[in-house]
């Protein structure tokens, strides 16, 4: 697959970024296609639990999509637009999570409605803690795990949309699904590769375009749902309450939903750092607050899910496709696909004609998003520095998680209740790069550790730690020196960026060195402040070339000299900075 076009000085071939606010229809045609294609998974999983788990009324299943159809408009709308610190700030649309299906129904079928409701708003809270501390996270929540997790994605949808390709009527001709998925595909392709800009905007929508028309030529378009619909409409009733015991059942499934909170926290995660890597023309370093309003907005979506009664939410990642095909990213895109979930949970009628868009179409649009979307992941991995250890970590993870999406491993081992929360591949895999990752931070280098004040007076205190630092871990003089070099620069920037911000005085520092493949991994925490961005400014440094520097361009050249890799994650709570010093010196680039 295509990534996103560069142009001559690398930026991206991006149309809008999220800041920007293209014209009212492109805005509007581009959220309604999206919706159109994210609103059946929102319909869908609620239907899903609720038929599998059994014994209730068609009162509470429509009651449920109607809610889930609420819920998510209101939080894709809340992500795009973020109010406060709750939302990502970029077009990230929310639905029904297909991973909490297992224990869902197993709440359900336990104790029926009023027992999920409450285990949703419970578990919510678990991600609104996860949001706020995020930084704490951050050796185990890498980019190595949110980008395998991504590619997991692909790899646990992607068993459904194949089925989707060959699912028409019965009766129909044998062409029907291979011609409707062969356009669908052939014009999309031609136009997000070969089109001009203003034609790819539109690429996604007429495709599908393309698809129903063969389709309507086969005759496998049923709009008799589409007829019967009334256009406004809400359910009576079928709100089921909340189980306010907190019985044997509510203790025994506590865990689980915690559990797959957490792994949906992991995907929003990596959705939320792949939409950033598609919404700029010049790449950035990611924005770790954008992140944890991400995670928080989903929290928010679950704790609206479990108040209204229906299925958990999630982000859903074909955005980051679309968003790289049509180099749209702006927030307003966002808005108008909750905007359209909105009007579809009041307007049976639209919901029902975005529902009668034949499967082969759909399952040929969403496996073209999700080959993007794979790739994505997997660039992700890579650009966070590929070493053995990362690649042992990412290759294991996604075959294992591949290998229980398709009951390869042990399937027959595990009960019911295992079996179906492991058989999902987004969640093994998760699981497994998220236990390995933990099992490399444990069994490393014990770090050393030095608390001090955030000011230009800590220098002498820092050197002489890393100094003693250097003679323990047996680094070589040369390693030695360029350490302390990198230490010096790193807090000489960070207190460049406290002076030219507003005063906060008595802010703490704390700096952790270990070694790290034969050299060594430096770390400066302290509270936030600004909104610059090392990386992205030692990046702009590197295209800057030969010019002038200005004078507080200084420390940075010299921290790109000394250091070999530096990242900068901005947290709402906390401000890190981690560079690598190698031992035979700055790797070539």
């Amino acid at each position: 697959m295509h990534s996103s076009p560069e142009t001559e000085n690398g930026a991206l071939d991006i149309l809008y970024e999220p800041d920007e606010r293209p014209p009212l229809a492109i805005s509007c045609g581009l959220g309604f296609q999206q919706a159109a294609i994210c609103i059946a998974g929102v319909v869908l999983v609620p239907a899903i639990v609720i038929r599998a788990a059994g014994g209730q009324s068609d009162l509470y299943l429509t009651w449920a999509i109607f809610a889930a159809l609420i819920v998510s408009g209101l939080s894709t709308v809340l992500q795009a637009a973020r109010l406060g610190r709750i939302g990502a700030g970029y077009i990230l649309p929310m639905g029904t999570s297909g991973a909490f299906i297992a224990v869902c129904v197993a709440a359900l079928a336990e104790d029926g409605p009023a027992l999920l409701a409450t285990l949703v708003v419970v578990s919510s809270f678990f991600q609104f803690a996860l949001a706020r501390r995020l930084s704490l996270l951050r050796r185990i929540v890498t980019p190595t795990v949110a980008g395998t997790v991504i590619m997991l994605i692909a790899v646990t949808v992607m068993p459904i949309i194949f089925g989707l390709l060959t699912d028409v009527p019965e009766g129909a001709h044998p062409a029907a699904a291979p011609a409707c998925a062969a356009a669908t595909v052939v014009v999309l392709l031609a136009l997000a590769l070969r089109a001009t800009r203003s034609w790819r905007l539109w690429a996604p929508l007429i495709g599908i375009a393309a698809g129903c028309g063969a389709a309507a030529a086969f005759g496998i378009v049923d709009v008799t749902s589409v007829a019967a619909a009334p256009w406004i409409g809400i359910p009576q009733g079928g709100w089921p309450g909340f189980d306010l015991r907190f019985g044997p059942a509510f203790w025994a499934l506590i865990p689980a939903f915690g559990f797959v909170t957490l792994i949906g926290a992991v995907e929003t995660i990596g959705d939320a750092i792949a939409i950033q890597r598609v919404s700029w023309r010049k790449p950035r370093a990611p924005d770790f607050q954008a992140v944890q309003g991400a995670v928080a907005a989903d929290g928010v979506g679950n704790l609206l899910s479990g108040l209204a009664g229906t299925v958990p939410n999630t982000t859903y990642s074909s955005t980051v496709a679309i968003t790289e095909i049509t180099g749209v990213a702006a927030r307003s895109v966002g808005v108008c696909i909750g905007l359209v979930f909105l009007a579809a949970a009041f307007l049976p009628k639209v919901a029902a004609a975005l529902l009668a868009i034949p499967n082969p179409v759909v399952g040929a649009y969403l496996m073209v998003l999700l080959a993007v979307l794979f790739a994505l992941g997997m660039g992700i991995v890579v650009r966070d520095g590929m070493d053995y250890r990362k690649a042992m970590v990412a290759g294991v993870s996604f075959w294992v998680g591949a290998g229980f999406q398709q009951g390869a491993i042990f399937a027959d081992l595990l009960g019911p209740g295992l079996g179906d929360l492991l058989g999902n591949g987004m969640t093994a895999g998760g699981v497994t790069a998220i236990l390995l990752t933990l099992f490399l931070e444990l069994t490393g280098p014990r770090p050393k550790r030095l608390e001090t004040s955030l000011a230009a007076e800590a220098l002498r205190e820092i050197d002489a730690f890393l100094k003693d630092f250097a003679g323990r871990a047996g680094l070589a003089a040369d390693a030695a020196r360029r350490l302390r070099a990198v230490g010096e620069e790193i807090l000489l920037s960070l207190v460049s960026r406290e002076e030219d911000g507003p005063a906060r005085g008595g802010r703490r520092l704390r700096v952790t060195a270990k070694r790290s493949g034969g050299g060594a991994e430096l770390e400066f925490v302290a509270a936030p402040h600004g909104e610059s961005n090392l990386e992205d400014r030692i990046a702009v440094l590197d295209n800057q070339g030969a010019g002038t520097p200005v004078e507080q361009d200084f420390s940075l050249r010299l921290l790109r000299h000394f250091a070999s890799s530096v990242r900068h994650q901005q947290y709402f709570d906390t401000d890190i900075v981690t560079a690598h010093v190698d031992a035979r010196g700055k790797r070539k680039e």
